[in-house]
């Protein structure tokens, strides 16, 4: 490859596999190597499918490729590589011509389209659940103080038999008014506050926090990546996320507890595309995993959508909050959620480097 081609196969955001006339490996991409965690001196002239686990007769789509010159498309296909569990993806056949008998594979995870379809429709959402929160705050709220007032007046005068059910008023007003609470953070358009913070510093506050109070039946197990650079975000806006993406693997555990892990990573594949064309790596990785039940299917694709709850009594509301604020820093949120395990992903961008005077 020239110096230029090299360039292109560098910045390739999908794992691109090249394949001699044999359908062994003779060159990878970056993001390949991160898809099938091993390197190209380790995978060079090892046979592609010892590598990838792909749920579609490719021996003959390589064929078809080759003798036709023309390239072939394989959409939502399960591909698994190593011990990593299967991705849904898009795959890309294309014959080198350059080069007799080599075919260019393109593995294209369906995840990354989705979460940034995901990302657009749920910022969306959350915008128009703002003006609702602002209307219900002031139109609720108010007659609600009046109720609370008025039940504890009567209270003053009646029999024990009766005070049950102005107490009842009294809780249950209060309960509407914390619901209220939650609805009106919606309504906080202050941009976050960013500046150079530790992942990791503030994933310690979180699970310090998470250990005293609602996760103190939960263990909680720490997956660093200790060579991660920091992030460009506020830090009290990502502790509330990450507080709460924690307080929800807690719920969904139950009395029982179970485990929970904090996992960081990079990731060089994902990029985000905003919609003035601008587009922008999102590389540090944060994951926040249970071994809770699950999601369930019904809901999991709209779970960051505002009042979609898979608790009973749940508002639906913390991870509409949590999506609003993740899209805020310019980052990705995406949930994969089978039974046993449950994986909320944060995708974040890197602080800008600073330069010196």
């Amino acid at each position: 490859m020239t110096l230029e081609h090299d360039a292109i196969w560098t910045a390739l955001p999908i794992p691109a596999f090249l394949l001699d006339a044999e359908d062994k490996i003779a060159a990878i991409n970056p993001a390949a190597e991160i898809f099938v965690n091993s390197t190209i001196k380790a995978l060079r002239d090892t046979p592609v499918f010892d590598r990838l686990a792909v749920a579609a007769p490719l021996d003959d789509a390589f064929a078809r490729v080759r003798a036709n010159h023309a390239a072939l498309f394989i959409n939502d296909v399960d591909v698994s590589a190593g011990t990593k569990a299967p991705v849904e993806c898009n795959i890309q056949i294309a014959p080198m011509n350059d080069a007799a008998g080599h075919v260019l594979l393109l593995v294209s995870p369906r995840e990354i389209a989705g979460r940034l379809g995901r990302s657009h429709s749920v910022k969306s959402a959350a915008k128009s659940a703002i003006g609702m929160a602002e209307m219900l705050a002031h139109e609720i709220k108010n007659p609600l103080a009046g109720i609370t007032g008025a039940a504890q007046l009567l209270s003053m005068n009646l029999s024990n038999g009766d005070l049950e059910m102005t107490d009842l008023i009294v809780a249950e007003s209060r309960r509407i008014v914390k619901l209220l609470d939650q609805v009106e953070q919606f309504g906080n358009l202050r941009p976050p506050a960013c500046k150079a913070v530790n992942i990791h510093d503030l994933l310690d506050r979180a699970r310090k926090s998470a250990m005293v109070g609602f996760a103190a039946n939960m263990r909680i197990e720490e997956d660093y990546d200790p060579s991660l650079p920091p992030t460009w975000a506020d830090g009290d806006q990502l502790i509330q996320v990450f507080i709460n993406l924690i307080r929800n693997a807690a719920q969904a555990a139950g009395p029982a507890g179970g485990t929970i892990t904090l996992h960081t990573f990079y990731d060089l594949s994902l990029r985000l595309r905003h919609p003035d064309g601008s587009g922008g790596a999102v590389p540090l990785q944060v994951e926040i995993i249970d071994d809770g039940p699950g999601l369930a299917p019904e809901i999991a694709a709209d779970i960051f959508e505002p009042f979609v709850s898979g608790r009973e009594n749940g508002t639906g509301l913390g991870l509409a909050l949590v999506s609003k604020i993740i899209s805020d820093h310019g980052g990705w949120i995406a949930v994969d959620s089978v039974p046993g395990r449950t994986v909320f992903r944060l995708s974040l961008p890197v602080a800008p480097k600073l330069e010196e005077d």
